[in-house]
């Protein structure tokens, strides 16, 4: 776009990201931290396993690091929460994930707190931090994390939970959470084996 600079009195043409996208360098991965949890006030978010959606060779690759998560999380006694697509139905979640009957679902588009019950759900059960996992991660994956770090809930993503068609949404979702001003305060890169469920005080998510 031509336009007249204000400071210089020229016509300029400045490039856009678009204009410059093949020159972005990606930063450095970052770091991805252990962290202890305590069951009484952390709450899984399983979001949008759905057989119909989760279907690809990322999702289909996360079932078994999540269902791990789960299983520590069930032994705990910890909070699992349970999404849906829009038009999804409950027999549509991966087998491996299945929900218990007393499990809470709600439903929505990419972010699940909205139009949903869902902050209700984490209040009455005490929940100050979630573990986010699910697909996509650009979309119920970030959207919600990002509503939960608005709500002052801390965040932790396992990357090998989360899942895109593609690389560079991961890529990207990962970076978003560690940056943007919504999001960087709250939010911590783990993998599910790097997180431990324990009562003990010290090192919890915080």
């Amino acid at each position: 776009m031509r336009y007249r600079c204000p400071f210089c009195g020229y016509w300029r043409a400045d490039p856009t990201i678009i204009n410059e996208w093949d020159a972005v360098i990606p930063p450095p991965a970052p770091e991805l931290k252990s962290i202890y949890v305590d069951p009484k006030s952390t709450a899984l978010l399983i979001l949008d396993m759905e057989n119909s959606i989760c279907n690809k060779h990322r999702c289909v690759a996360s079932i078994p690091r999540i269902k791990s998560l789960l299983n520590k999380a069930r032994q705990a006694g910890m909070l699992v929460v349970y999404s849906l697509t829009r038009t999804g139905n409950i027999a549509d979640i991966n087998q491996h994930l299945s929900p218990y009957t007393t499990d809470p679902i709600v439903k929505s588009n990419v972010d699940k707190f909205y139009e949903t019950n869902l902050e209700d759900i984490l209040r009455k059960h005490h929940i100050q931090n979630v573990i986010i996992t699910g697909y996509a991660a650009n979309g119920a994956v970030l959207h919600t994390a990002v509503a939960a770090a608005f709500r002052g809930y801390q965040v932790a993503v396992p990357v090998d939970g989360m899942s895109a068609a593609h690389l560079y949404p991961e890529q990207y979702t990962a970076w978003h959470l560690l940056h943007s001003p919504g999001s960087r305060d709250q939010a911590v890169l783990t993998r599910t084996d790097l997180i431990s469920i324990s009562s003990e005080p010290s090192n919890h998510v915080k």
